[in-house]
């Protein structure tokens, strides 16, 4: 369906409980801002191309509204007293522009905000964090929000999701989240963020995707990590520290403290979720989503299963040798080291990692040879070994040969298939030619003895004589 929506649909269907117009090309209300939904309870108007201010209901209570995938271009500041009743509020993908109303923190009904993928600019309003007991989800993703996040979070903090990723902000985080207790999922990926490692965080008991990619994060892992439980983030399944400035060794008794990346408990929800745990909706739940790098794209992944579990501290400036304990993380799915300054060998632990997808040591200084058993991994599709000090014959396999070539050039010492360049026989031939003396020895050995024999023989007579 297309064109603009009948006015005298609004009047007619003023008592509705649920209407969903999704998936259309409807490009107008048919009505002014102010509609006249009484009863309606859930409005769905998302994938549309509906241009102008957001729609408000005039009476409403726990209403849920989805406007997202539309051209909504502003939010009326008068009418969002209107809002007084809504459960949730998704407008993504939209041209929404201006600053986001602090009037919003006046909706105390309101658990569900979603306003990413817009044109959002200034700052958050801080009571819209600060104060709020009812707020779960707050994705602010995708903006040009700048300034520093707020501070000030209370004890009664709600969040259980928070998406600040791809804007502008700066400071460093508020460690008055640890008030979140709830908080399942923190993305602040693609910022201008600073600070040290928040190992703070162990104190979020159910924190379970951090994405701090692509920000001014520095220091080292290791010593804040060497006391008793101040950094074991246990219930983590996504690890994102990528593009920063952290240096030190990846400190090898912290991997052993990643428990939930140890097993997928066969009782849970597989699905990241608002309500898996703490209740639900009328008629929707909400799917947590995150942005990161997976077999060497940014996904975007709009529904985040557990048994997806991925660490990824690549570009940055690790030294030391790769932790054997990463190889105690069985459910691992993906492993990106790339771009950073590590050295020795590759643990023939890794080999343990049945689940693994994605394995990215490219760019760094690892040397020795690749271990045998890695060939054993059958569910490891992408593989870059490239850019190191590996030497040696690549494992030969079935399953490698279905690897490109440029999961290992620039390592001058490796050889074999996919390369072009094949193995020499040095070993072969250094062999043979340790044959080749210990024979001639003996048969000289043999000769000069034969020799001797034969001329104490020889003069044997005259000795007589």
């Amino acid at each position: 369906m297309h064109g603009p929506i009948p006015r005298w649909a609004w009047e007619t269907w003023k008592e509705l409980f649920f209407l969903d117009l999704s998936n259309n090309k409807f490009t107008s209300i048919g009505h002014d801002s102010l509609l006249p939904c009484l009863y309606t309870r859930y409005i769905n108007l998302s994938y549309n191309m509906f241009e102008g201010p957001i729609p408000i209901p005039k009476e409403n209570s726990d209403l849920e509204l989805d406007y997202s995938n539309n051209r909504f271009s502003y939010m009326p500041f008068d009418l969002i007293p209107y809002l007084a009743g809504i459960l949730s509020l998704k407008a993504s993908r939209n041209n929404i522009s201006g600053e986001i109303p602090s009037t919003f923190c006046t909706v105390k009904s309101l658990q569900i905000l979603d306003l990413s993928y817009n044109i959002l600019n200034g700052s958050i309003p801080s009571c819209l964090m600060e104060n709020s007991s009812t707020i779960k989800v707050l994705n602010l993703k995708a903006n040009q929000l700048n300034g520093e996040l707020p501070h000030n979070i209370k004890e009664d903090c709600a969040f259980e999701a928070l998406d600040f990723s791809y804007n502008r902000f700066e400071g460093q985080l508020p460690t008055s989240l640890v008030a979140c207790k709830n908080l399942v999922v923190l993305d602040v990926g693609n910022n201008q963020i600073g600070g040290s490692f928040p190992c703070w965080m162990h104190l979020l008991p159910k924190l379970q995707v951090l994405v701090l990619k692509s920000n001014k994060f520095y220091g080292q892992l290791g010593p804040t990590l060497t006391k008793d439980d101040d950094c074991e983030l246990q219930h983590l399944r996504i690890l994102d520290l990528a593009s920063n400035n952290f240096s030190g060794i990846l400190p090898d008794e912290w991997f052993r403290k990643l428990k939930a990346m140890m097993s997928v408990s066969s009782n849970e929800i597989l699905v990241m979720k608002d309500g898996d745990m703490y209740g639900t909706y009328n008629h929707i739940t909400y799917l947590f989503t995150t942005t990161v790098t997976y077999k060497g794209l940014d996904l975007t992944f709009t529904k985040i299963l557990k048994t997806f579990v991925l660490i990824d501290v690549s570009n940055n400036r690790f030294h030391g040798s790769i932790p054997e304990t990463i190889a105690t993380l069985s459910v691992l799915s993906g492993l990106n080291m790339s771009h950073n300054a590590l050295t020795g060998p590759i643990p023939n632990q890794l080999a343990s990692l049945h689940q693994l997808e994605s394995l990215d040591l490219s760019s760094n200084k690892l040397s020795g040879e690749i271990p045998q058993k890695l060939a054993s991994l059958d569910f490891l599709s992408t593989l870059n070994l490239s850019n190191n000090m590996l030497e040696g014959r690549i494992p030969e396999s079935p399953h490698f040969l279905t690897l490109h070539n440029s999961s290992f050039i620039r390592n001058a010492g490796l050889c074999g298939p996919p390369l072009s360049n094949e193995c020499s026989n040095k070993s072969t031939s250094s062999e043979e030619k340790s044959v080749d003396v210990m024979l001639f020895l003996f048969v000289g050995l043999g000769f000069g003895v034969g020799f001797a024999i034969a001329v104490v023989v020889s003069w044997k007579p005259c000795i007589g004589k």
